[in-house]
C-alpha cells in the first residue's frame, strides 16, 4: 500500500477507479493523469509481480510517484496493490477505495492486463487460464462489483465503465481472445446496468509503445500509420476523459478505435 499527502479538494470531485497502473509510462498512469486534471480523485491499481516478470521490469517506485503527480494535480489517491488472479481482490479493491477516499466510485476503467505473446501451438494450460483469469474474469466481477454498489439520481447517467481492449490474434492467442471475452462482457454492461444511469463502453487504443515494442515492430507500425506515428498514453487518455464527462453520456455500447487509423 502506497501513502501520498492528499490534498483538500472541493467534496464535489468524483471518483474513478483505474486498473493497471504499474508503470509511469504506461496507458494507465496517463489515463489516471488526465482525469486528475479534469478534477476526478482516482483510485488506482497496480501488481508489481506481474511488472517483473515481463521483459520491461518492475518499475520501483512508480506508484508512489504516479500517486504524488495526481495529488500535485489536485486529486486525492488511493494506490492499491491487487493481484487480479484472485477472485476476492476486486471487492476488497472497491472497499480500499471507498475507504479511503471517501465515496463511491463513480467511473471505473480497466486498463489492466495479463500478456505473454504465445500461439495456438505454444501456448501452456497455464497461461491460458492466467489470462483468462486477469483479463476477462477479473474485469466481469470489477464491473459486477461497481454495478451492485453504484447508485445515482434516477433519470440521469453519471456512471462509466471504459475497458481497454486489444485487436491482437496471431501470435497472441491468450491475451487476444481473453480481450474478445472482456469486450462482450463490457457491451452487455451497457444493457444490463443501463438502469443504474452507467454507459459502458470499449477503446482499442491501437499500437501504443509502453516500452515493449522491438525496433523493427515499431517501425513497422509507424509505417501502417496514416499520421506516421504511434500512438501515446495521452491519446488514449483525452479519450477516455471524453467518455467519462457528462458530454460523454451519449456514447454506450461501442467498441471505439482510437489508433489513427493504423492498419490492420
Amino acid at each position: 500500500m502506497t501513502t501520498t499527502p492528499q490534498p483538500s479538494p472541493a467534496p464535489s470531485r468524483p471518483i474513478t477507479l483505474i486498473t493497471g497502473v504499474g508503470r509511469s509510462i504506461g496507458i494507465g498512469a496517463g489515463i489516471a493523469r488526465r482525469l486528475a486534471a479534469s478534477g476526478w480523485d482516482v483510485a488506482f491499481t497496480y501488481w508489481t509481480p506481474y511488472d517483473r516478470r515481463m521483459e520491461w521490469g518492475a518499475e520501483p517506485g512508480a506508484a508512489a510517484s504516479v500517486a504524488q503527480e495526481l495529488a500535485e494535480a489536485g486529486a486525492r489517491t488511493a494506490a492499491i496493490e491487487a493481484d487480479l488472479t484472485d477472485p476476492d481482490a476486486p471487492a476488497r479493491i472497491f472497499d480500499e477505495a471507498e475507504q479511503r477516499l471517501g465515496g463511491p466510485v463513480t467511473a471505473l476503467v480497466l486498463s489492466h492486463a495479463e500478456s505473454v505473446d504465445s500461439g495456438l501451438l505454444d501456448t501452456t494450460v497455464e497461461a491460458f487460464d492466467r489470462h483468462f483469469a486477469v483479463n476477462s474474469r477479473a474485469s466481469w466481477l470489477l464491473i459486477r462489483e461497481y454495478g451492485l454498489r453504484f447508485r445515482s439520481a434516477p433519470g440521469t447517467a453519471t456512471g462509466r465503465i471504459v475497458a481497454l481492449t486489444s485487436d491482437h490474434t496471431v501470435g497472441n492467442l491468450p491475451y487476444g481472445a481473453s480481450k474478445g471475452a472482456l469486450d462482450r462482457i463490457t457491451l452487455a454492461a451497457a444493457h444490463e446496468l443501463a438502469h443504474l444511469g452507467v454507459t459502458a463502453n470499449v477503446v482499442n487504443p491501437g499500437p501504443v509503445d509502453t516500452g515493449w515494442m522491438s525496433d523493427d515492430l515499431r517501425e513497422a507500425l509507424v509505417r501502417g500509420t496514416p499520421l506516421g506515428r504511434l500512438g501515446t498514453p495521452r491519446d488514449t487518455a483525452h479519450l477516455v476523459d471524453f467518455l467519462c464527462s457528462p458530454e460523454g453520456q451519449w456514447i454506450n455500447g461501442q467498441l471505439l478505435k482510437s489508433n489513427g487509423g493504423a492498419a490492420a
